[in-house]
């Protein structure tokens, strides 16, 4: 029975060895398949070097995208061509693009990042480049292409090992730094390991600083920390770049100063422009930061000063801008108020004048305003003594100060806001609404009064007489 049923199974078995035999694809579909879940893993490279132009900004680096081998050469030949000999290279565990941004300082709170040292080096850095999505094929060989374009042995070193190194600027070197902290990261939270390493990466570049040796380095991992996503959904230039340079916020000009022995009077605008004839000029970088800025006729003493801008080759001719602020006591308030009191526009031998008295704070203070215009629907703060005017003038967040001015900058701003905004307003006439209806609906029930006589079922009944 035993003989018979082993001679079955054997019988079976010749049966489907050829039927195996007859799909060769199914190795090459294996193959193919591991090779697809390996390419959907990605880590990110950061890259920075302390020579300059290096590497021009990545302008298919937005989310979505993979570098991939081919790509990543491009990037780093110009660097190990003309930069530094010495290369760094910080490889981590673990690390993904999405780690910078929960554990980073990308929304503002850069005293909580787990990136500090990193980040800034990117800004100390002549030269970066952030590549938030590589190929892990081409990351897995990046050492070996690192040792053939630098001919030089990859050392393994850690920190007291690189203080005992002696590196020559001349002779190639390639500085395999493997991070701390990620074999038991299990037990540890992950902002505590990113802060470690982050913190051995700053101990490498100070010693490398301290002894003033140039280098070029990149930080990468041999896999990424989290998931991939699918990114097939995400269009090609909608990703928010990560560890990007923060961009400066555009240069504010310096204010107009008229100065005799001290700074007296200060005058700065966001925009100054003034039309003639509805021909309308921008006079702000004119007016501006100019260090030959005509303020020929300006004057000051305690209770008169006059600032004057004269420009050539305005509307064909030359004007000149009067701005004349009066500084008085009052005893209501006990203490002095300045005034604007005009501003004058010389042209041609003519003079338009416009009431600013409007223009007013202590002394002690500065002026300050959204809106300074002629036009009505910017306030209407400038009057012109003359109804229609040929001139009309506009100052976007004006601020004026000619008297207890100190240095170059502005004291406490006065400001032309009211205290009850159209907002405010809002409030409290609904809220004064909402209170007369409670105070109505409280007084009605207050008002309810019950019967004074009830039925009792053991006398007479209550009888209503009607009343006609």
């Amino acid at each position: 029975m035993m003989a018979a049923t082993a001679a079955a199974r054997l019988r079976a078995g010749t049966r489907r060895a050829p039927a195996l035999c007859r799909m060769p694809w199914l190795p090459l579909m294996l193959v193919m398949a591991a090779a697809a879940a390996t390419s959907e893993q990605q880590v990110p490279l950061v890259l920075w070097s302390s020579d300059r132009g290096l590497w021009a900004p990545a302008a298919d680096t937005h989310e979505g995208h993979i570098t991939s081998d081919m790509q990543l050469s491009t990037y780093l030949d110009p660097a190990l061509e003309l930069g530094p000999r010495n290369v760094l290279l910080f490889l981590q565990d673990k690390l993904s693009i999405e780690d910078f941004t929960a554990y980073g300082g990308v929304f503002g709170n850069k005293q909580d990042s787990a990136f500090s040292n990193l980040e800034n080096a990117l800004d100390l850095a002549p030269s970066s480049l952030v590549l938030p999505a590589v190929d892990w094929y081409a990351i897995s060989t990046l050492t070996t292409y690192l040792q053939e374009k630098l001919r030089a042995s990859p050392l393994h070193v850690d920190l007291a090992t690189l203080q005992e190194l002696k590196l020559n600027a001349s002779i190639p070197a390639l500085l395999l730094i493997h991070l701390p902290y990620t074999a038991s990261s299990g037990l540890m939270a992950p902002k505590e390991v990113l802060m470690g390493n982050d913190e051995v990466i700053g101990q490498v570049l100070s010693t490398l600083k301290s002894e003033d040796i140039p280098y070029t380095a990149a930080l990468t991992a041999v896999r990424p920390s989290r998931v991939a996503r699918d990114v097939a959904m995400v269009t090609g230039g909608l990703g928010r770049q990560l560890l990007q340079r923060t961009v400066a916020p555009p240069a504010i000009n310096a204010p107009v100063s008229y100065n005799d022995t001290a700074p007296r009077i200060l005058f700065w605008a966001q925009n100054f422009s003034v039309a003639y004839r509805e021909h309308w000029e921008d006079l702000t970088s004119r007016t501006f930061g100019v260090q030959d800025l005509n303020l020929t006729g300006s004057s000051w003493n305690d209770s008169i000063a006059r600032l004057v801008l004269t420009y050539d080759s305005l509307f064909g001719t030359m004007v000149t801008f009067k701005f004349t602020l009066a500084n008085r006591f009052y005893r209501v308030s006990a203490r002095y108020w300045f005034t604007l009191e005009n501003l004058e526009i010389h042209s041609n031998g003519s003079v338009a004048y416009f009431n600013a008295s409007q223009v007013t704070g202590p002394s002690i203070y500065s002026f300050h305003c959204e809106h300074v215009s002629s036009e009505n629907e910017d306030g209407n703060l400038l009057v012109p003594d003359t109804q229609p005017s040929l001139w009309q003038m506009t100052f976007r967040d004006f601020q004026i100060q000619a008297f207890n001015v100190t240095g170059e900058q502005f004291s406490y701003a006065s400001d032309c806001a009211g205290f009850f905004s159209p907002g405010i307003w809002m409030g409290l006439l609904t809220s004064l609404f909402m209170l007369f209806i409670f105070t109505y609906g409280l007084h009605m029930i207050l008002s309810l009064k019950t019967m004074d006589r009830f039925d009792d079922h053991k006398g007479p009944t209550i009888t209503l007489t009607q009343i006609v």
